[in-house]
């Protein structure tokens, strides 16, 4: 791939196409065309063409392509053997839900620790991991490299410890669940967004609004 700029609407949509492939390839089917792939996933057929060129392009000319190989082509191009060093920050509801439901080895990530600051977690353990004291985190960070952490955790306290997490800690990118805007204090910090409230509002408007 080089230094060439790949679209972050492009770099989206490979997660996509590594998850229907791989239904693909466990129904038994061994390769597939542009054009049914795209069929599948309510694409055209020239958008999945130009969005795996970007990465070379993997099909033939008449055959289309191996399911089997391209989604372990992007599963390269995304990393899910990359074993990221994760911390889990935030060990209630969500954070538990996470950690027992999250296939993270096989989507590029090792969970390695996991961090509350309610004294009456610690010692939990989640995912065969005891459940630390926040005040732990720096120190746990710098001896273990942690690369990426997934924020659980309220709005405010995101808010009072982003400085430790990014300067101190020196964490690369956040799975971030808390609303706060990391990226407006960190515009190079690698954060990905996610609100459950802005989904389901999104579904209510196209429930409410379908013909």
């Amino acid at each position: 791939m080089g230094s060439k700029y790949i679209s972050i609407s492009v770099i989206k949509r490979l997660p996509r196409y590594y998850r229907f492939l791989g239904i693909l390839k466990n129904a038994g089917m061994v390769r597939i065309s542009s054009r049914e792939l795209a069929d599948r996933m309510g694409l055209s057929a020239s958008q999945i063409r130009q969005d795996l060129n970007c990465f070379g392009g993997f099909g033939q000319q008449g055959y289309g392509y191996n399911i089997e190989s391209l989604q372990k082509e992007i599963g390269k191009i995304l990393g899910v053997d990359a074993g990221l060093k994760t911390i889990l920050i935030g060990a209630g509801n969500l954070g538990r839900a996470l950690a027992f439901q999250m296939d993270f080895e096989t989507r590029g990530f090792e969970l390695i620790g996991v961090f509350d600051k309610k004294e009456t977690l610690a010692g939990q353990v989640l995912r065969g991991l005891p459940v630390r004291p926040a005040a732990d985190i720096e120190d746990f960070c710098k001896e273990n490299h942690v690369d990426v952490a997934i924020l659980c955790i309220p709005y405010n306290e995101a808010v009072e410890n982003i400085d430790l997490y990014v300067e101190t800690c020196g964490i690369k990118g956040f799975w971030n669940f808390s609303h706060y805007n990391i990226n407006e204090k960190y515009p190079r910090v690698i954060v990905e967004n996610m609100h459950f409230n802005d989904s389901l509002m999104t579904l209510c408007y196209q429930v409410i609004n379908a013909e």
